[in-house]
């Protein structure tokens, strides 16, 4: 496998702090005009990516504020001129063709610059107290296998007809046509085995959560080994992490040891969050396995340490496979910009090095 080039992204902060919502150094903050800033800083940084994660409620808590991610995608199109916005997406929240169409709309917006991540529900309240119901953990994949095709033929501008479980569409043709590519990027995520196998068939980049450099190697192996589409390019690899980068290990351990208190503040919170979890989701199975902190297996990826440090170990994740790091820090801004500073050119250098 040849080393890809390592891309940067950030997480929109939709549902504020990722690590610990009661942070005197970071009040909760989920506002359009916070992300907005905080997305164009990004950009202006030299991060690749952003995505914004989809949930009508806020999980941890429904009376917190949350921001919408498919108006804030529209909107962080227009105002940005490089970076890519990817917006996450429940299936069941919208029809496909409706899906499409709004897709192939911030795909023009952005000029090329817009993609879907693909993502199975999880909390239960989001779906149930809106009366759409929360379908068992492989139907709602069944149910999301049946939506991409839909969605993936639509945005590529076919005239498209389907006839399955749940959609039945006739002869629908999506115009104007994306004039930058074929169509959107796809990411996908989960880890089930439906998961998996639903990203090997319909993905463009596999959405894996934060662990260790080993478990993450045998995911990348498993899915790489399954068969793909002929239409479909290679499938590359994504990993969420949350970092702490510091001059040092022990002020990096330091800085960990400070999120776990301030984390601990918000055990009610967690426990009416866990409860809120479809126990079968693989996600929050392997969470379960490793103390951490921040959302989507947070540091259990081990991003925490000196700037070296932390440089060594995403060379680590790109030698496995890895291509896009979508990272979470806290503080969000300040630690934003010591990574971009710090880290990014470290990990150049090795990978210039490497290539030597």
């Amino acid at each position: 496998m040849s080393i890809p080039l390592a891309r940067f992204g950030v997480w929109a902060l939709v549902h504020g702090s990722r690590a610990a919502l009661q942070d005197p150094e970071e009040p909760y903050d989920a506002s359009w005009t916070r992300n907005k800033a905080l997305v164009l800083e990004a950009e202006r940084l030299g991060y690749d990516s952003v995505l914004v994660a989809q949930h009508t409620i806020n999980p941890h808590d429904p009376n917190l504020d949350q921001l919408e991610a498919w108006t804030a995608s529209a909107a962080l199109a227009a105002l940005t001129e490089r970076i890519e916005i990817i917006a996450a997406i429940k299936p069941y929240l919208y029809h496909p063709v409706v899906l499409a169409k709004m897709a192939q709309q911030i795909e023009h917006i952005s000029q090329g610059r817009f993609a879907i991540n693909l993502v199975n529900a999880w909390n239960r309240p989001e779906l149930e107290r809106a009366g759409i119901g929360f379908a068992e953990h492989d139907a709602r994949y069944a149910y999301g296998r049946e939506w991409i095709t839909v969605v993936e033929a639509l945005l590529r501008g076919e005239r498209t007809s389907f006839n399955g479980e749940h959609f039945h569409i006739d002869d629908y043709l999506l115009r104007p046509a994306d004039p930058f590519r074929a169509r959107p990027r796809i990411y996908v995520g989960g880890e089930s085995e439906p998961a998996r196998q639903l990203v090997a068939d319909k993905g463009d980049v596999w959405f894996i959560n934060g662990q260790p450099l080993e478990d993450v190697a045998r995911l990348i192996a498993d899915v790489s080994a399954r068969t793909r589409p002929a239409s479909l390019a290679g499938l590359r690899f994504g990993l969420s992490a949350f970092v702490i980068a510091r001059e040092s290990d022990e002020e990096a351990q330091q800085h960990l040891a400070h999120l776990f208190a301030l984390a601990a503040k918000d055990a009610p919170l967690r426990a009416q969050q866990k409860a809120n979890i479809d126990p079968k989701a693989v996600m929050f199975q392997t969470f379960a396995q490793t103390p951490r902190v921040g959302s989507n297996g947070g540091t259990a990826a081990g991003l925490v340490g000196s700037y070296d440090t932390v440089a060594r170990r995403i060379a680590a994740f790109q030698h496995a496979g890895i291509e896009l790091f979508m990272l979470q820090f806290q503080p969000f801004e300040a630690d934003m910009r010591t990574f971009a500073e710090q880290v990014i050119p470290r990990v150049h250098a090795l990978n210039a090095l490497n290539a030597g």
